[in-house]
């Protein structure tokens, strides 16, 4: 009875910690692109804004007691904290030379990627029904994309780069908060200052720092509001990715952002009246199937695990 409790309990958390990265994730995409429609403000230097509001915050966190920091090297978190850097670099320079239909078909690559690298990196193990789940999946991107897929060679390459490292940082985000024995606000608090700085350096070459559209530029009262806004609700957004990938997978996480994109892509149809042709409706339906079984499948083989964890003497 009390193993029951304990699992209810468990993927009641797991529930609510989906149900906040839907919510703020949708929040951040209307507000950002809110952010850069009527103020233009630089797409890399609000994704550093965004990193050093995450560490304040947890910085003020963990001066309230809600955590307590565990001592790490930054060595440990360099591969990491790169590998963020990378995963905003060649994702941004892949939707600025790809069309978005391309984009998106790109992004549903990062699925298979990551269970090819936990398969022959990490020798876990996914079964055959499992990996049949990203069919319907990939069609349903495909189904969605496919009238704005352009290809062009650049583009191509950073779309490639994009998938690659945006896997990898996954897979690690998982892996370091296991080797390294910490949770998701103790990991983030070290990683987010790095990846700062990282990309403090790395903004220069992309984008201006002084002057008009810098980001020490000179911006209105309400430009720098909703810019701190977008942070703190980027704090959420962070703090909650972490949190489902150490507490479920990379896979899990992926499999719930195809579900953002099918609830973004509808909610757009019945909020602002975009239009929505049946091929994109067969495809948020094949998606969600894809989704639904996956889910399904998961649940019945972590309740056979634990069936056979009880029946060992």
């Amino acid at each position: 009875m009390a193993s029951l409790v304990d699992r209810v309990r468990g993927n009641g958390r797991i529930a609510a910690g989906l149900l906040l990265n839907l919510l703020v994730s949708i929040c951040i995409v209307f507000l950002n692109k809110w952010i850069y429609v009527h103020h233009g403000f630089p797409n890399m230097s609000l994704t550093l804004v965004h990193f050093v509001v995450t560490w304040l915050g947890l910085y003020i966190c963990q001066k309230l007691n809600i955590f307590a920091p565990k001592s790490l090297s930054p060595s440990k978190l360099l591969f990491l904290a790169l590998s963020f850097c990378g995963f905003v670099v060649f994702t941004n320079l892949s939707l600025q030379n790809n069309t978005i239909g391309t984009y998106q078909l790109a992004k549903a690559m990062t699925t298979p990627v990551i269970i090819a690298i936990q398969t022959f990196y990490y020798k876990k193990t996914f079964s055959t029904r499992i990996q049949l789940t990203l069919i319907p999946i990939t069609l349903g991107v495909i189904l969605n994309s496919y009238y704005d897929v352009k290809f062009n060679f650049l583009g191509l390459v950073f779309a490639a780069l994009g998938v690659l490292v945006t896997s990898l940082y996954q897979v690690w985000v998982g892996a370091k908060q296991h080797e390294l024995q910490v949770n998701s606000m103790q990991l983030l608090y070290y990683q987010a200052p790095v990846s700062s700085a990282m990309l403090l350096v790395a903004v220069p070459f992309f984008e201006p720092v002084f002057g008009e559209g810098g980001i020490f530029g000179p911006w209105s009262i309400s430009a720098l509001v909703m810019v701190l806004l977008s942070g703190v609700i980027a704090f959420m957004v962070n703090l909650s990715i972490y949190w489902i990938i150490g507490n479920t997978s990379p896979v899990t996480y992926n499999m719930f952002g195809h579900f953002k994109f099918c609830i973004t892509l509808f909610g757009g149809y019945v909020l602002f009246k975009d239009p929505l042709s049946i091929n994109q409706g067969l495809g948020i339906l094949c998606t969600l199937f894809g989704i639904l079984a996956y889910t399904q499948f998961k649940l019945s083989e972590q309740e056979g695990n634990k069936s056979k964890l009880v029946q060992r003497p």
